[in-house]
């Protein structure tokens, strides 16, 4: 057979086995998961809107916050380590895939001796060659394809960790940032009123001096000033830490940072998007992940079948051979094609316990996808609650603030004319420094739970077209997140 001929026969056979085995693959098909989700949200007192790729940072009205988030987006080296891995896992794919189509090398070879390799010749020979060698292991079984799937099943879950790095970088930066603000409000605070005790001190210690009162009030009143300049160093304590952590979450070495309105001045935004709680599942990236990360598993049982059964391969090599080099182009081509089996009869199990490995994973992966199911609609009933129960307590520590005031005042009048003792000063004392700081930190809360809200939410990272692509099975690289932009 010429050199033509044993090519198209060697093209014939490649092909026939491909079509054989094109529809064969071993282990079950990925189903998604069927979860329960309620009717409505058992808090939900906010508009319905569909809106998900919304900005929800820019509602808070701030644009140094704004700015704070867009440096995350850029330098953050979580972010960064995640968008490295969805690379990684897309040069995986390719890797894995690459194990269904055959493999083609270049060998040759020259040589020259009295030895052919099985016994002594009395004459020297030469021998040259060069010749392409295809190897391939067939996936009958769908072993190949099946890790493909997996590979393909990881790369999608990589995006969306990555989307899920996003999402809660985003709200770290900006509940970081709320963090921020309070402690220095409460900073401001305790300054105020250390400076308001000083005077008070130095009033009560010029009576004591004209024998107008006695002692005890001069070391009572000592000891609410200490209390108000012991509170300076831990809130300078607390901002500089803070500080700290919202730099790095900048992608910066840790400094100083400069902040935009005081907490007081913050608005909320106007609007929250919430929408049906079974969409949640098509919003939150980490429950989409999850399922991912559950579809990878299941192929993976898959390629655990695969493995006891036998393996089949083929071979094949067309070239040129001679014993001359200058006639190895006209002395005619060589060639052969051969197949081969190997499969297992006896592992002790090994190959058995390979698939039952898989399949308890498969469940693991099963219960961690609902268990993050489950998740995700309690962070979302969580940050409903703290809105509302947030704003009736702002209201209520409002009013008690706006009381202590008064109270303070009246009992300072009081005791300079010799109505009461200096007890009931210390009293609303304590009251209106408790009151100012509580308001400070439950202004900080309230703000960081509409932050919760987004985030439970899963808003801000897909778009309405993203959901109809993932809806329809659409993958391409394309369609990764890019890091940065919503």
């Amino acid at each position: 057979m010429n050199p033509c001929a044993a090519k198209k026969h060697m093209k014939a056979i490649v092909m026939s086995v491909f079509i054989l085995v094109s529809g064969c693959a071993v282990g079950p098909d990925f189903e998604k998961p069927v979860v329960e989700t309620p009717d409505q949200y058992r808090s939900e007192n906010m508009p319905m809107e569909s809106d998900v790729n919304l900005e929800w940072w820019k509602l808070f009205n701030d644009p140094v916050l704004y700015l704070f988030v867009t440096m995350a987006l850029e330098n953050n080296k979580d972010l960064q380590i995640a968008a490295s891995r969805v690379e990684e896992a897309r040069a995986s794919l390719g890797f894995t895939r690459a194990d269904q189509f055959p493999q083609i090398n270049i060998q040759g070879g020259a040589g020259t001796g009295n030895f052919g390799g099985s016994s002594r010749s009395d004459q020297t020979s030469s021998s040259y060659y060069i010749s392409p060698a295809l190897n391939w292991e067939i996936d009958f079984w769908g072993k190949f394809r099946r890790a493909t799937e997996a590979a393909r099943a990881q790369l999608m879950a990589s995006e969306y960790a990555l989307r899920t790095v996003q999402i809660s970088l985003i709200s770290e930066v900006v509940g970081t940032y709320y963090l921020l603000l309070d402690y220095h409000l409460r900073l401001e605070i305790s300054k105020s009123t250390l400076k308001s005790r000083e005077n008070s001190l130095d009033i009560i210690q010029k009576r004591f001096d004209r024998g107008i009162i006695p002692e005890l009030d001069v070391n009572q009143a000592q000891i609410q000033k200490e209390i108000a300049a012991s509170a300076i160093p831990l809130y300078e304590r607390s901002v500089a830490r803070t500080e700290n952590a919202l730099s790095i979450l900048l992608g910066k070495l840790p400094g100083s940072i400069k902040t935009g309105e005081g907490l007081t001045n913050q608005g909320v935004p106007p609007v929250i998007p919430v929408d049906l709680p079974s969409s949640l599942l098509e919003r939150r990236p980490d429950v989409i992940e999850a399922m991912y990360i559950l579809k990878a598993q299941t192929a993976a049982i898959g390629v655990a079948e695969a493995y006891r059964l036998p393996s089949i391969t083929l071979t094949g090599l067309l070239g040129l051979a001679s014993t001359q080099l200058s006639s190895i182009t006209s002395e005619g081509g060589i060639w052969s094609v051969q197949g081969g089996l190997f499969g297992p009869i006896f592992d002790f199990y090994k190959n058995i316990r390979r698939v039952q490995i898989e399949e308890a994973k498969t469940k693991q992966a099963l219960s961690f996808y609902e268990n993050t199911v489950l998740t995700a609609f309690r962070e979302v009933e969580d940050a409903l609650v703290d809105i509302s129960t947030y704003k009736e307590q702002i209201a209520s520590v409002s009013r008690k603030e706006k009381a202590a005031k008064n109270a303070n005042r009246l009992a300072k009048l009081r005791y300079d004319k010799g109505v009461s003792s200096y007890l009931e000063v210390l009293e609303t004392e304590r009251a209106l420094f408790s009151a100012e700081l509580e308001l400070s930190e439950l202004r900080q809360q309230y703000l960081n739970s509409y932050v919760g809200l987004y985030k439970a939410l899963g808003g801000g990272w897909t778009s309405k077209k993203e959901m109809e692509m993932e809806k329809s099975g659409a993958v391409s690289k394309t369609d990764s997140p890019k890091q940065g932009k919503n």
